[in-house]
């Protein structure tokens, strides 16, 4: 420890001083007493968490951070400042009369710990259960009000069952586009079989189909399906990876290994149902709006047509936002992975097709072929990066353009995605850039469909890029039966709409850039599916009575991995070499008897168990049903301010903007339709803390330096005598500039660290971490510690008297102030108005009056609880500081005895007066010219107009 330390080790001369080591002692036992009166503990309305029934009927709060994931690496200080953050909000409102939820668990299933079993041979459960005790140890030294009896890990079957559960019900469910929600996949079933709805793509009756028949037609339905679709398929790590887990550069996020599109049989979830709803609820939702900005362009909601493109005897649908300019159409482009592509690729190249359309291939098929190969290995981020060069193939097939009859070549283009629209465009390169440059790049036609305004004329042979227009006039846009000439874009889409859809030819419609969302990964450590296959291949659910379905135990946790730049390999599982678990032979309870069956070998993504955990709080123990109907009702049903229900107050990062929201809201959304829930969201209100950053020091080899080793001398920075840059960045293990909550804990105990992570500027805002800046908050609780204590004698020395009126206003301002800012969240200004309050006390000097001492201490409380509750007890009082109440401010105080009103003469100050916040503009205006420096500024000159701006400003214009 340096010496100049202050929390360092107590001096002689005053043994009761606060130091680092009394901190310890003090934060120690206090957590102990915590723990053994189960301080934290929330009561539930009813259940085996039911208690005091007054605390039960205050008003709720349920105040949540985001699942933490246990890493290995442990904790650092830039990890702690949400929880902080949330328990100093929880605090404070069990502090002004709330029953107050507040808890933590782990999302512990995830790579991580599966890669660690892959290079040690420890069971991913060992190694997850280990980080977890050394960051609840570590999480437990900062004071964190947890209700403990609450927490679970993913990891923990009783808890997967209830996962596993939820993916039943979406299974068992379709989308019920009439009703505008989810229902039972057995009241479709029930519609086929009476004949009420027809079956699609069979001309017999639901009764006449096979059992396989059947379980494809329901596959179209359900919200949760296997299908063959366009993955990402990772052969270095022998995973599929959702879009979000490759990089820009087509490569995994995780690894950097190549990643490939490939067909394969994946689950996946329909939250493609549920887009208008995820965009329409959004509004109501008390969310940071540059997270609702992301989720709404993530949904990419886009009013437009789908049009169909005539071929070879069937159609080719487009979707497009501007049908108006359907006879600028000049060619089109599918999607490379469009399942047309092989049936419109004919044996022979066309007579009179273009050079520049073959890419120097024999024929069509080799052409596509080497085309699909070379945009299989791009991500699609990449794909839809802006280019300077444009690559395509032509198919050898042309289509026909709906509206003019011409005939327009179709090509393959990576820069057209599978997923999004129908996976197939009309290029109009004059409206768009993109097929500008293609059609340059393939010399196709480019026609002029919108007026230019900016004077380029029509002839587009001369234009340098598109000209694209919402303002503009159509033109050259008509045939025998409909015109748009002249017409602006928003009366052309509804003309050529409605003619579209009377020739049958092509419907008006939505769509949105939001996916379904793939759910399957080839790893070991995740929960289980809770599905069979018989011999015909048809997914069965198991019934509710075989779960939870639990991991086996497997000899290689690694799903086998290939040579990373072989696309054509396919996934090979850990839990598909456990034949004894995969094959086996049940009763479904379906009246068929035990029949075989072999079970589902990939897991869920890491997504799953965090889909839901806000509800599992609520109940935790409860083994018969997911939560108990009055209970969640009671924390998260819809009330005044939060029409779709949810969780009071949600804190994490804006990395989960997407992902992790989007899919917990579906997830809720599902469970409210079929009753399950009360509440149609699940997190009310949302706040995103920003990032504690550190400086990243790099030698002249790039390479991160120990931080702590650094010695900055004349304005540079050395390492081991090398000068060494300095970047401002992230803080971890890896960076070398990682910084453990454990070792400012033992310089200064808990509570500063606490304060200091509250103080250093607004939550939102990320800010640099500074350990000399950290004794600051020390020496402001050690000051709080004087002003009650006494540091020779460890006696309270607060007096029994009425505070002066001085101490009055500052007091009553400070409780008013830091009331307001604790319920805005705004920590730093709260602990600045204590420290103002503080330091009034230091300068006073003497001994403070108890009722200014008891108020400082519930100020204090919600930062920093171990010393308030110390200095509680020490003031005589024996319950806990937790449960008091906040301190009132009375107006009274709140008013200023006084303001400075400045006096101008010819627009120069020439007097001050002190007079009273109230004073009217009449009284103010008479004591201005009574004043003797006013009167002689006017020196007998004539008045000709008074400007009052009571109760501060009087501007005098003299004649």
């Amino acid at each position: 420890m340096s010496e100049t330390n202050p929390a360092a080790t107590p001096e002689v001369a005053a043994p009761h001083r606060y130091t680092a080591a009394l901190a310890a002692e003090i934060e120690a036992r206090w957590q102990d007493f915590w723990d053994a009166e189960g301080t934290y503990d929330a009561p539930n309305p009813t259940g085996d968490l039911a208690g005091d029934p007054e605390t039960v009927a205050r008003p709720k709060k349920f105040i949540m951070d985001m699942f933490p994931y246990p890493s290995g690496a442990g904790l650092h200080v830039g990890h702690p400042l949400g929880y902080i953050a949330t328990d100093v909000s929880a605090r404070f409102q069990r502090m002004t009369g709330h029953n107050v939820l507040h808890t933590l668990g782990f999302d512990a299933f995830g790579l991580p710990a599966e890669q660690y079993a892959v290079q040690t041979g420890t069971h991913p459960r060992i190694s997850t259960e280990a980080n977890m005790e050394n960051m609840k140890a570590q999480l437990r030294r900062l004071g964190l009000g947890h209700d403990r009896r609450r927490s679970f890990a993913t990891i923990d079957p009783g808890y997967y069952k209830w996962t596993q559960w939820i993916f039943l019900q979406i299974f068992d469910s379709w989308y019920d586009d009439e009703a505008g929600r989810a229902r039972p996949i057995t009241e479709l079933i029930a519609r086929f079989e009476s004949g009420e709805r027809p079956v699609p793509g069979h001309t017999r009756a639901w009764s006449e189909l096979s059992e396989a028949e059947r379980a494809d037609v329901l596959g179209g339905f359900r919200l949760a399906y296997a299908s063959d679709a366009p993955v990402n398929w990772c052969p270095g790590l022998g995973t599929v990876l959702a879009n979000e887990e490759v990089t820009a550069e087509g490569r995994s996020e995780r690894g950097n290994f190549p990643v490939f599109k490939a067909k394969l049989r994946q689950w996946n979830m329909r939250i493609t149902a549920y887009a208008d709803r995820l965009l329409s609820d959004l509004d109501a939702l008390d969310w940071p709006e540059a997270i609702k900005l992301q989720q709404r362009n993530w949904i990419g909601r886009s009013e437009g047509a789908r049009v169909d493109f005539p071929i070879d005897g069937e159609n080719i649908t487009v979707f497009t936002t501007r049908p108006d300019t359907l006879f600028g159409a000049t060619y089109m482009v599918l999607a490379p992975e469009h399942p047309l592509v092989e049936k419109f690729t004919p044996a022979v190249w066309p007579e009179g097709t273009h050079d520049v359309w073959t890419g120097g291939h024999a024929t069509p098929a080799e052409a596509v072929a080497a085309y699909r190969a070379q945009a299989a290995s791009k991500s699609d981020v990449e794909r839809q990066a802006e280019a300077k060069d444009k690559t395509g193939v032509f198919t050898g097939s042309y289509a026909t353009n709906p509206v003019n009859g011409e005939q327009v070549p179709v090509f393959i283009a990576d820069y057209v995605l599978m997923g999004y629209g129908t996976g197939a465009i009309m290029a109009v390169p004059a409206g768009d850039q993109r097929d500008f440059e293609f059609a340059r790049a393939f010399e196709l036609p480019v026609h002029c469909i919108v007026e230019p305004t900016d004077g380029r004329g029509t002839d587009t042979s001369t234009w340098e890029d598109a000209f694209s227009s919402h303002e503009a006039k159509i033109i050259n846009s008509s045939n025998d039966e409909v015109s748009l000439d002249g017409l602006g874009v928003v009366e052309a889409k509804a003309r050529i709409t409605e003619w579209l859809e009377r020739r049958g030819i092509g419907e008006g419609t939505v769509n949105f850039r939001l996916r379904d969302w793939l759910f399957s990964r080839q790893r070991y450590w995740g929960e289980p599916f809770p599905i069979v296959y018989d011999e015909d291949g048809t997914a069965h659910a198991l019934p509710e009575s075989m779960l939870p379905l639990e991991l086996p135990e497997v000899d290689d946790y690694s799903p086998r991995t290939f040579d990373p730049d072989d696309a054509d390999t396919r996934p090979e599982t850990p839990l598909s070499r456990n034949e004894d678990w995969v094959h086996v032979t049940l009763d479904l309870g379906d009246g068929r008897g035990p029949r075989p069956y072999r079970r589902e070998t990939n897991t869920m993504p890491n997504w799953a168990g965090s889909c839901w955990y806000e509800l599992r709080y609520l109940d935790p123990h409860n083994g018969e049903k997911l939560v108990d109907p009055e209970i969640e009702q009671y924390w998260m049903g819809p009330r005044e301010g939060m029409p779709h229900g949810g969780v009071d107050l949600y804190v994490g990062g804006a990395e989960h903007a997407v992902l992790h929201l989007l899919y917990a809201r579906f997830w809720s959304k599902v469970l409210y339709d079929l009753g399950h829930v009360s509440s149609a969201e699940p997190f009310h209100k949302l706040f995103n803390q920003g990032m504690i950053q550190a400086y990243v020091y790099r030698d002249s080899r790039g390479i991160a330096v120990p931080a702590a080793e650094v010695e900055e001398r004349d304005g540079a920075y050395h390492y081991q005598g090398e000068k060494v840059s300095r970047l401002l960045g992230k803080m971890g293990k890896s960076l070398k500039n990682a910084v453990t909550p454990d070792e400012i804990c033992a310089e200064y105990g808990a509570d500063t660290l606490r304060l200091y992570e509250m103080a250093m500027g607004p939550l939102d805002v990320s800010r640099p971490w500074d350990t000399r800046a950290v004794v600051g908050q020390f020496r402001l609780l050690q000051r709080l510690w004087r002003n009650i204590v006494d540091e020779s004698t460890g006696e309270v020395t607060v007096v029994d008297t009425e505070p002066g009126e001085d101490t009055l206003r500052v007091l009553h301002k400070a409780i008013d102030g830091v009331r307001q800012d604790l319920e805005g969240m705004r920590f730093n200004t709260a602990i600045a108005k204590v420290t103002e309050l503080n330091n009034h006390l230091t300068k006073q000097g003497g001994a403070v009056p108890r009722p200014v001492a008891e108020a400082l201490v519930l100020l204090v409380a919600p930062l920093a609880p171990h010393i308030a509750e110390e200095l509680w007890r020490a003031l005589g009082h024996t319950d806990s500081v937790v449960h008091q109440d906040f301190p009132v401010a009375d107006p009274a105080y709140l008013v200023d005895e006084a303001v400075t009103c400045v006096v101008q003469v010819k627009g120069k100050v020439k007097a001050r007066l002190e007079v009273p916040p109230s004073i009217s503009e009449e009284e103010l205006e008479k004591a201005a010219l009574a004043d003797e420096k006013v009167v002689a500024a006017l020196g007998g000159a004539g008045i000709r107009k008074v400007i009052v701006r009571a109760p501060k400003l009087v501007n005098i214009v003299t004649a």
